[in-house]
């Protein structure tokens, strides 16, 4: 695992983004196959967990890893305190032994830090449009026969081998993807061309039911249906502890998948978590507020300065508040005035029964200081009355 092992100290937006879009998905199991391959980018699990407290600990040790890069053994040593805290008892092999626990917790570590990592690849690949992917052999020490033959394939990001053969591939498997401009540039990071796949590729393996060479249940590209999902886990923020709810909110709004959302809007995405306090205020029963479709139409239309980074705003301004004004019984204004930015204003929404919040407005305060304080003034009169 050299290849990606040597990168796990250096965390990455997009990486970060695919781990903790699994944690607003919390999936308890008996077995690792409980859920097919594609499902492993939804949602996070660990095999034996069948507690989601369990996964939420295990989780927020993982996403210490992802982004402090800390060691399997500090990894091993909070595993260990948990473990001790929640007196888990994992129902797998090796539960309660020295080396069952290296073994249960080196295989929790190495395959969550690769999948995620593969996942935030793939999402950097696809941002930055190569023309040319280029598989690469992870020089692991007992090297699959298969993969090494994949070593240096060169094919176009829309080539059928992806979908089912991007890696990695199985456990342990260290191979990784890399991005070229042309051939040539392919071939400087040890691509080859001219070199065709493999006779007998798509082959299934009869005893695992996935392509020969890969391991059950890693037929798919990690990562790959990571933005496509973030609306359907808006249900599952609200019961996360807020700090991490809002980590996964402004990763998600880092994702393509925002700004493609924000050109052909389905579903809800969740821009911001308000305050306990400031969610009962207007009697919201859910202190996460997405965006409807209707409404970032609305804002396309009415706002289009605004791009898909400057949503990341939203939740600053609920945060750092320099004005809050309750609107009416169900709407609550916050604003936020910057010296230097001009500042921003929100407006949110609970739903009659409650159900549901919504952001309804979101814009910059006027560069104009005399608009601006006027903006300001108006707010103001409102807080008074």
């Amino acid at each position: 695992m050299t290849s990606i092992l040597a990168s796990f100290g250096k965390p990455f937006d997009f990486q970060v983004a695919a781990f903790r879009l699994r944690l607003g998905n919390l999936i308890p199991t008996k077995a690792w196959d409980d859920i097919s391959g594609v499902e492993h980018d939804r949602g996070f699990m660990v095999a034996g967990a069948m507690r989601t407290d369990i996964l939420a600990d295990i989780g927020a040790a993982i996403d210490k890893a992802i982004t402090q890069g800390t060691t399997l053994e500090e990894f091993r040593r909070d595993f260990r305190a948990m473990v001790e805290a929640k007196g888990w008892q994992i129902s797998t092999a090796g539960q309660g032994t020295k080396g069952g626990e290296a073994w249960r917790t080196r295989v929790i570590y190495r395959t969550n830090m690769a999948t995620s990592y593969a996942a935030g690849r793939m999402a950097q690949l696809v941002k930055a449009g190569f023309p040319y992917w280029v598989y690469k052999h992870g020089a692991s020490v007992e090297p699959r026969v298969q993969h090494l033959a994949w070593d240096g394939l060169v094919l176009p990001p829309d080539h059928p081998f992806w979908a089912s053969h991007a890696p990695p591939n199985g456990w342990g498997c260290s191979c990784y993807i890399v991005g070229a401009r042309s051939p040539n540039a392919a071939k400087r990071l040890g691509g080859k061309p001219e070199m065709a796949l493999p006779e007998g590729w798509q082959g299934i393996d009869k005893k695992t039911g996935v392509p020969v060479g890969i391991d059950k249940g890693w037929d798919h590209a990690p990562g790959a249906s990571v933005a496509q999902l973030v609306a359907q886990m808006v249900p599952k923020l609200a019961a996360l502890p807020p700090k991490p709810s809002v980590d996964l909110i402004q990763n998600w709004l880092k994702l393509d998948g925002f700004a493609n959302w924000m050109q052909a809007p389905t579903g809800l995405w969740p821009v911001a978590r308000l305050p306990e306090a400031a969610a009962e205020a207007i009697k919201a029963k859910t202190a996460v507020a997405s965006l409807s479709p209707e409404t970032i139409s609305k804002q396309m239309r009415e706002h289009p300065e605004l791009k898909a980074l400057d949503y990341l705003m939203i939740q600053r301004t609920v945060d750092a508040a320099t004005i809050r004004v309750q609107d009416s019984p169900n709407t609550m204004i916050f604003v936020l005035e910057d010296p230097e930015a001009a500042g921003y204003v929100l407006v949110v929404k609970a739903t009659i029964s409650g159900q549901g919040l919504f952001v309804t407005s979101f814009r910059r305060l006027s560069s104009d200081q005399v608009k601006r304080d006027e903006a300001i003034r108006r707010l103001l009169r409102k807080k008074m009355e």
